[in-house]
């Protein structure tokens, strides 16, 4: 089926859905070579030109943090946003951009939080991530643990936790501890699978989407967040009046 019939198709939208309303994208990776996402000053420059040409007036990009595979820091993450910033000055591409990170909710999260090591964004909201593979079994421990000592959690694409599908009660319980969710554009475009895409709806029906981020990693994505616009559930979500981006 050529790409112009799979505009008409049911659920989809003749007009795209406005970025500029949201002003903020709050999940990406496009710091250069500190984890999977951009793997080169040039790609970042020219993944964030693309996200301003899509509306997109501010930035918070959050490297992957993970006890054993992205070993980063603010001594990492923050010189390459330095770095960042000075090429976009310099090329004259008009944005607001920091950094905070994803952290992954694994073994080793726990000795930050005794830390306090932690980078967070605005109001101090704090955006982790699970695992793909399994529920690691002391989360609740680590947000109640967080949630005392005043950060704001975000879970990231919870769309993708294929374990919880089959266990709706695991959002709800998720949800009632006081977490925010946030969604990945992308999901809605079919990016990761159909079975993805059915959850962020259905997660959207619900209520349950607090803020959406385009986890930007690489070109594959930026083509994903500009064929997620044309989704009449992604309309509904920004209808709803329910997201917080504008307003980090």
């Amino acid at each position: 089926m050529s790409l112009i019939k799979n505009f008409f198709l049911p659920g989809r939208l003749t007009k795209p859905v406005d970025l500029s309303i949201l002003k903020t994208d709050m999940h990406s990776h496009l710091i250069p070579k500190v984890d999977d996402g951009s793997d080169s000053l040039e790609t970042s420059v020219g993944l964030i030109k693309g996200m301003t040409e899509l509306g997109y007036s501010r930035i918070i990009t959050t490297p992957h943090i993970q006890g054993e595979f992205y070993k980063n820091s603010a001594t990492t993450i923050l010189p390459g946003l330095e770095q960042l910033k000075r090429e976009l000055a310099k090329q004259r591409i008009s944005v607001q951009i920091e950094a905070a990170a994803e952290y992954l909710i694994d073994e080793k999260f726990g000795e930050k939080i005794k830390n306090r090591d932690l980078l967070t964004f605005s109001n101090n909201y704090l955006l982790v991530e699970m695992s793909f593979f399994n529920e690691y079994p002391h989360w609740k421990d680590y947000f109640f643990e967080l949630q005392i000592a005043g950060y704001k959690i975000i879970l990231a694409h919870p769309e993708r936790y294929s374990y919880f599908f089959r266990n709706w009660n695991k959002y709800e319980e998720i949800k009632d501890r006081g977490v925010l969710f946030q969604l990945n554009i992308a999901s809605l475009a079919g990016y990761y699978s159909a079975e993805v895409k059915r959850i962020a709806e259905k997660l959207i029906e619900n209520n349950m989407i607090d803020l959406v981020g385009t986890d930007m990693h690489n070109f594959n994505y930026l083509e994903a967040l500009k064929k997620a616009r044309y989704e009449r559930s992604f309309k509904d979500l920004v209808d709803s009046g329910r997201l917080m981006n504008a307003s980090l």
